[in-house]
């Protein structure tokens, strides 16, 4: 392949990315239609039960389709869901090559559209730029690799590590636009977690709000994500702010299933570890319900347990250049005693976000 295709291969690429806060639970995908080398048509998947990127494309160029080359960043697929199978449109409008970014990890697809349209007679080639493509759509091929969604982690601190004083006030340890950030984070997820003290004590909705941080980013806040509310007693009142939101809410706990007294309310029966959520057990029934990337607002305890059991894909810290003191609370509930006891982790990247720092860490798997 040459680097011109690389050159249209990212085109689709950022096509894709404009999908990243209204495809789930469906990949984000972006294609190129090219013919003479000029592109004849470009679109993106932009919600599930919509139109894939490649239709969309093919509307567009109509008959001057015929011969053209098509770039896409993930195998087209060959199975019938909401729409019809997008190897069997591009057949039939007669594009002349195919050129992909990654193979479909969706078990349904995985090589099958490739040798569709290969049987076909369409020249294939690919993949190209396949870690590229895989970053964009990490949250859904984790899902279909392990049936469980990919786990952000988000925390705040100031420079000494602390999340909170001592009588649990944080507002604000950083800046409007870090939680502007946090913002961004919340509307790509398919799901926000929070623990029932958290939201108890922070009077929080977990909810995405564009217009109170000025984000301008195209279809930000267009869907509310999945509030999952870890409360396994059952001990926030449905009083509290949080259920004041209309966006849906499933509430994860150890003795309920079924719908709530409010029509977005929904609990979620867990098996329990000890007297708490089986965060695996939690992890596979979300994996059920399609959530992709779960984005995780937790406390010091939720995010311990989550750091502690192996569960987390990608650890967020916002750093504040502030000092709270050695009463203030601590980042996680780690119960370690040994150096040999400590987690280690991978940067993965250093921003600064206003006057604030972001550090993005992968744990270091065994």
């Amino acid at each position: 392949m040459s680097a011109i295709d690389s050159h249209y291969m990212a085109r689709a690429l950022r096509l894709a990315e404009r999908g990243i806060y209204s495809t789930t639970p469906n990949p984000k995908v972006g294609c190129v239609l090219v013919k003479d080398d000029a592109v004849i048509a470009e679109a993106w998947h932009q919600r599930s039960g919509e139109g894939h990127a490649e239709i969309l494309a093919l509307e567009q160029a109509g008959e001057s389709a015929q011969g053209a080359t098509c770039y896409v960043s993930l195998e087209p697929c060959n199975h019938a869901g909401r729409t019809g199978p997008c190897t069997q449109a591009l057949i039939e409008a007669g594009i002349g090559r195919v050129v992909y970014a990654m193979e479909d990890p969706n078990p349904l697809n995985a090589g099958a559209g490739v040798e569709r349209l290969r049987a076909e007679g369409v020249q294939v080639d690919g993949p190209l730029m396949e870690r590229e493509a895989a970053r964009i759509n990490a949250g859904f091929i984790k899902r279909m690799s392990t049936g469980r969604p990919l786990v952000r982690l988000k925390m705040a601190m100031s420079l000494d590590g602390r999340t909170a004083m001592s009588d649990g006030n944080a507002f604000w340890i950083t800046g409007p636009r870090a939680r502007a950030d946090v913002q961004r984070y919340r509307a790509r997820s398919c799901a926000v977690l929070s623990g029932w003290k958290t939201v108890s004590m922070d009077k929080s909705q977990m909810t995405v709000r564009p217009e109170e941080f000025e984000l301008e980013d195209e279809n930000i806040g267009e869907r509310q994500p999945l509030r999952v509310l870890v409360d396994s007693k059952l001990q926030l009142n449905t009083s509290a702010r949080y259920f004041q939101a209309q966006s849906p809410i499933l509430v994860a706990n150890l003795e309920k299933e079924g719908e709530g007294s409010a029509d977005h309310v929904r609990y979620l029966k867990v098996d329990a570890e000890a007297d708490h959520i089986d965060l695996d057990n939690l992890l596979d029934k979300l994996g059920e319900l399609e959530i992709n990337e779960l984005f995780v607002e937790s406390g010091a305890a939720l995010g311990g347990a989550f750091m502690r059991a192996g569960l987390v894909d990608e650890l967020i810290v916002y750093i504040a250049p502030k000092l709270m003191g050695t009463d203030a609370r601590g980042l996680f509930e780690l119960p370690l005693q040994k150096m040999a006891e400590s987690l280690p982790l991978h940067i993965k990247e250093i921003r600064q976000i206003g006057g604030d720092i972001r550090i993005t860490a992968m744990p270091e798997m065994e």
